[in-house]
C-alpha cells in the first residue's frame, strides 16, 4: 500500500444509512445462498446510488468476493533499499520505522501481501505494480481457499498497475466486470474489498469523496478518493459500485489511519490492462515539449485574458512538436477538443493517445488562437528522453541517479554539519547504482576519490564517464559513511 506523507484535516464522518442490492457483476460464478437452480447472476440495470429498500450490502459483497484474490509474494533479497516492507512498516510509515530502528536490515527472503481482482474467466487479474514488481514467486489464494501460481504478464509503474495470469490460463475462474468510472459521482456508495493485514475477503463501505485527485505520485495521477476503509494489504483490490462493477483499483492511503484512500479509475485501468495483456508493455503518446503551469502573471505577460491552458517552455529538436511548428511561449488550450486546464491534463491526454495518430491542438500565440495538427510520437524510454534534452543531465542517464544540491534546510533536517555534497533525489530501478545499494536521501561526498561539494563538482566529475567505467562513491547515510562501487551503465 502506498502511503502519502502529507497533512490533512481528519473530518469525523457519521454514516447513518447502509443498504444494498442482491445482484452484481461477477460473471461465470454462482452464489452460495439457498436458491432454486438458475442462471449465474448478472448485473442488473440499477442506479449507482444506494437503493433505499434494503438494509444491507450483502448482495453486492456476495457477488464480488469470489473474484477477489489474496496475493502472497516472495522477493529475492537485495542490498540496502530493497522493497518487501511488512504491513507493520507500511501502516506506521517509513519515518516511524527509521526513527526507532534505523535502516532496515537485509531480509532474505522478503515476503509481502496484497490483493487483486480477476477480470477474465481465464485467470487474468489486476493488481498494483508495487505489489508484484520485485516478486520472484507469486501465490494467489481465492475465496474457496484454493492456491494458484501466478506470473506477471506485464506491469506499468507510472500508473501502478500490473496484470497477472493464474495457472497459465488452464483453469476457469469467477471474475468481475470493469465498470465505467466516468459515470460514478461524488457521494455514490462503493465497497472496498481485499486482504488488509492478510485478512482475506474483508469488505468495507463508504462513498466516493472526490474525483480526479492529483497526489504528485506521477504524471498520470487521476485518483478516485474514498472514505471506505483501505488498509495495508488492500493494495490492488477492487473498489466496486452498487452493481458489483469494478470502478477502481485500490492503491494508496494517507499515512496515519485518517480514513482517506485512493483508487485508480477503472477506465484508466482498462486501457493499461488491454495493452499489458496484448503486448506486455504500455506505449504512450509523446509531443516532445516541456511544460509548466500558466500562472496569472505569466498569462498577462503572454497576452492571455485568463490563466487557462498550459505554457510550453521548451520544444525538443526533431520531436513531433518541433515538426508541427510549436514554439516556446505557446499556450496550449485544447487537445483533441478537450480543455487543458493544468499540466496533468495534458500529460494524461497525450500519454493515453495512441502513437502515430494525428491530433488537433488549439494554441494561443501572439494573442491569437490557432489550431495545429500534430502527429503524436511514441514516448521514448525515460533515460533516452533525458539524453535528448538539450544540455540534459547525461550523468543521470549513465549513473541511474538524479541528484540535487544540499540546501541549508536539507542540511538542518538531516543534521548535516555543512551543505557540502549533493543529495540523491532518485535512483532508477534496475541500474548498477540501485543494485550497489545507493538510496534516495544519500549524500554523495566523493566520486573516485575526488571531493564533491557542489552540483558543479558532480557534473564535472561525471561529464566524461562512459558505459563500463568503474566508479567508487563515498556516501553519507545518516551518521554513517560508506563506499559503494559499480560500473557505469544503463542497467
Amino acid at each position: 500500500m502506498v502511503q502519502l506523507k502529507r497533512t490533512y484535516f481528519v473530518a469525523a464522518l457519521a454514516v447513518m444509512l447502509v443498504a444494498g442490492v442482491t445482484l452484481g457483476a461477477v460473471a461465470g460464478g454462482r452464489t452460495d445462498r439457498p436458491s432454486p437452480p438458475a442462471a449465474a447472476p448478472t448485473a442488473p440495470v440499477l442506479p449507482v446510488q444506494m437503493p433505499l429498500n434494503t438494509g444491507s450490502f450483502a448482495g453486492v459483497a456476495e457477488i464480488i468476493k469470489p473474484a477477489v484474490i489474496n496475493i502472497n509474494t516472495v522477493s529475492k533479497g537485495g542490498g540496502l533499499g530493497s522493497g518487501g516492507r511488512t504491513p507493520f512498516e507500511e501502516f506506521f510509515g517509513e519515518d516511524f520505522f527509521r526513527r526507532f530502528f534505523g535502516d532496515a536490515p537485509e531480509r532474505i527472503p522478503q515476503r509481502s501481501l496484497g490483493s487483486g481482482v480477476i477480470v477474465d474467466a481465464t485467470g487474468i487479474a489486476l493488481t498494483n505494480s508495487h505489489v508484484v514488481e520485485k516478486a520472484t514467486e507469486i501465490e494467489v489464494i481465492t475465496l474457496d481457499g484454493g492456491k494458484h501460481k501466478a506470473k506477471v504478464v506485464g506491469l506499468d509503474k507510472k500508473t501502478d498497475l500490473a496484470v497477472l495470469k493464474l495457472d497459465d490460463g488452464k483453469t476457469s475462474f469467477k471474475y468481475a466486470r470493469l465498470g465505467d468510472s466516468d459515470r460514478i459521482q461524488v457521494g455514490d456508495w462503493v465497497l472496498a474489498v481485499g486482504s488488509p493485514f492478510g485478512l482475506q475477503a474483508t469488505v468495507t463501505a463508504g462513498i466516493i469523496s472526490a474525483k480526479a485527485r492529483q497526489l504528485d505520485q506521477g504524471p498520470f495521477d487521476d485518483f478516485l478518493q474514498t472514505d471506505a476503509a483501505i488498509n495495508p494489504g488492500n493494495s490492488g483490490g477492487p473498489l466496486v459500485n452498487m452493481q458489483g462493477e469494478v470502478v477502481g483499483i485500490n492503491t494508496a492511503i494517507v499515512a496515519g489511519g485518517s480514513g482517506i484512500g485512493f483508487a485508480i479509475p477503472s477506465n484508466m485501468a482498462r486501457k493499461i490492462y488491454a495493452e499489458l495483456r496484448d503486448k506486455g508493455r504500455v506505449t504512450r503518446g509523446w509531443l516532445g515539449v516541456s511544460i509548466q503551469p500558466l500562472t496569472p502573471e505569466l498569462a498577462r505577460s503572454f497576452g492571455s485574458k485568463d490563466a487557462k491552458g498550459v505554457l510550453i517552455n521548451e520544444v525538443m529538436p526533431d520531436s513531433p512538436a518541433s515538426k508541427a511548428g510549436l514554439k516556446p511561449g505557446d499556450i496550449l488550450l485544447e487537445f483533441e477538443g478537450r480543455p487543458m486546464e493544468g499540466t496533468g491534463d495534458l500529460q494524461r491526454a497525450v500519454g493515453f493517445f495512441a502513437p502515430d495518430r494525428t491530433a488537433k491542438l488549439k494554441i494561443l500565440r501572439d494573442q491569437a488562437e490557432k489550431v495545429v495538427e500534430i502527429k503524436v510520437g511514441q514516448a521514448p524510454d525515460e533515460r533516452q528522453a533525458q539524453q535528448q534534452r538539450p544540455g540534459g543531465g547525461r550523468a543521470r542517464s549513465m549513473l541511474g541517479l538524479e541528484v540535487r544540491p544540499v540546501t541549508p534546510e536539507i542540511a538542518r533536517q538531516l543534521n548535516l554539519r555543512s551543505t557540502d555534497g549533493v543529495i540523491v533525489f532518485r535512483v532508477e530501478d534496475g541500474t548498477p547504482a540501485a543494485e550497489a545499494g545507493v538510496q534516495r536521501g544519500d549524500i554523495v561526498k566523493q566520486l573516485n576519490g575526488q571531493t564533491v561539494r557542489t552540483m558543479a563538482d558532480f557534473e564535472r566529475l561525471t561529464r566524461d564517464m562512459k558505459e563500463g567505467d568503474p566508479l567508487t562513491v563515498l556516501l553519507q547515510r545518516g551518521a554513517m559513511s560508506l563506499y559503494v562501487a559499480f560500473r557505469v551503465g544503463r542497467g
